[in-house]
């Protein structure tokens, strides 16, 4: 479809919409500049209306009537997107932990200063301990907090004598069981009982930073294939974290559907090998900023910094130059990190319009997850899951990280106050 018949067509929904007399309950957010979608033209001046959670209409001004009992939100000089996916993050953190629950105030502030405050509206986390993850997504779910929706896949599964140095001692101060896996059955009937568990998926570390002589582990090809196996026999998608060239040889043998990070160690990838993830629908999630933060946690030298920086970066530009579909996420709850500013520079470096930024963030991952039907995009039908921007990522990306408001069927997970910049809006309560 067509910019601008995709453009008519909300158009008309919209009038639509308000054809049918519209409740007390909604909210209306008047004068932004709308970005539908991706794949649509901006609506200047335009109006959303929500109501029970859901958008009713969307338009220009002079299109959609403004109920008279509407709570209006003024958002002249804003600009308003559909609600922004994180397809990496991690429940680490202790105030997240299910065996000791936090008090929902202290959760709920924790959730809205990780996430809320970034446009996060439906997050995916790729392993915490303890079912960690779980917990988060029940006191959301029972309305005792306000968060993101929550998918998660559980434990992730390492190679025999494969469990990454960098997460050892959490693992052993959290006294759970390995998470390392040798046999073909035991990870398949593992991945099954996860999946019937709750989990949304599995997470396999193809390639698994070991330290010391051998470097990075890699998973066997048996094993990898029969968790993936289990995963697809569910309908649940297949994460796989690849590091090194061998890592990827990995990730494509077992047919993964996401690769969790780019991999530097494997150098600028070939024709070939961006060719092969593809042809085989492999989505990447850059998390370039990652890299720039555990390399400097390791105190190494700016050349090399720079140089692992400018390989993770030609992996991304030549990915999305072949057509590979690009996910946005930045693997907090692992690194502290919580502002985005810096990895939407770094998309930006590797050639990234706002277009293709919009996109890794709205309707890739809810096509690739499942969810096209439901969010991605700011049309009638959809949940209101919303991020209003303080600023206009069409003409700087850097926008995409100065959020205003968010929003998640309606209701607010964060509100930057009126009276603090973005650089210390984290004062802000959340709500």
């Amino acid at each position: 479809m067509s910019v601008r018949t995709l453009s008519s067509a909300l158009l008309l929904l919209g009038l639509m919409a308000i054809a049918t007399p519209v409740a007390a309950t909604t909210l209306a957010i008047v004068g932004a500049r709308v970005l539908p979608a991706p794949d649509v033209d901006p609506i200047d001046a335009g109006v959303v209306l929500v109501r029970e959670g859901r958008i009713v209409a969307v338009g220009p001004a002079e299109s959609v009537e403004v109920p008279a009992d509407a709570e209006v939100v003024d958002a002249r000089g804003a600009t308003l997107t559909a609600g922004f996916w994180n397809s990496h993050v991690h429940f680490l953190a202790p105030v997240m932990s299910r065996a000791a629950p936090s008090a929902p105030e202290v959760l709920e502030a924790a959730l809205a200063e990780m996430l809320g405050r970034w446009g996060f509206t439906t997050v995916f986390d790729l392993s915490s301990l303890q079912d960690d993850a779980a917990g988060v997504r029940a006191r959301i779910e029972s309305g005792e907090v306000a968060g993101p929706a929550i998918l998660h896949v559980g434990a992730p599964f390492f190679p025999a004598d494969g469990t990454p140095v960098y997460v050892r001692d959490r693992i052993e101060a959290a006294g759970g069981p390995s998470a390392e896996v040798a046999d073909p059955a035991a990870g398949a009937a593992r991945a099954t009982r996860q999946i019937a568990d709750g989990a949304d998926g599995v997470k396999l570390f193809a390639g698994a930073i070991v330290g010391g002589e051998v470097g990075v582990q890699a998973m066997d090809i048996a094993v990898a294939q029969a968790v993936a196996g289990a995963a697809r026999q569910a309908g649940k998608p297949v994460f796989a974290h690849p590091t090194n060239r061998e890592g990827l040889e990995v990730a494509l043998a077992a047919g993964v559907d996401v690769l969790t990070h780019v991999a530097p160690q494997a150098g600028v990838l070939d024709a070939t090998m961006l060719e092969r993830l593809h042809a085989a629908d492999v989505a990447l999630i850059p998390t370039l900023g990652l890299f720039e933060v555990e390399l400097a946690r390791e105190r190494l030298p700016p050349d090399v910094v720079a140089q692992v920086l400018t390989t993770a970066v030609s992996q991304v530009r030549d990915y999305a130059a072949v057509g590979g579909t690009l996910l946005f996420g930045t693997d907090v709850g692992y690194i502290e990190r919580a502002d985005t500013g810096r990895e939407y520079a770094l998309l930006v470096d590797a050639g990234l319009d706002w277009r293709a930024i919009l996109a890794m963030l709205t309707t890739a991952p809810a096509a690739r997850f499942g969810q096209a039907e439901a969010t991605g995009r700011v049309m009638p039908g959809m949940r209101a899951d919303l991020v209003l921007l303080d600023g206009d990522p069409t003409r700087d990306p850097s926008a995409f990280a100065d959020v205003r408001l968010t929003l998640r069927e309606g209701r607010a997970l964060y509100r930057k106050s009126s009276r603090r910049s973005r650089t210390d809006a984290g004062e802000d309560d959340g709500r």
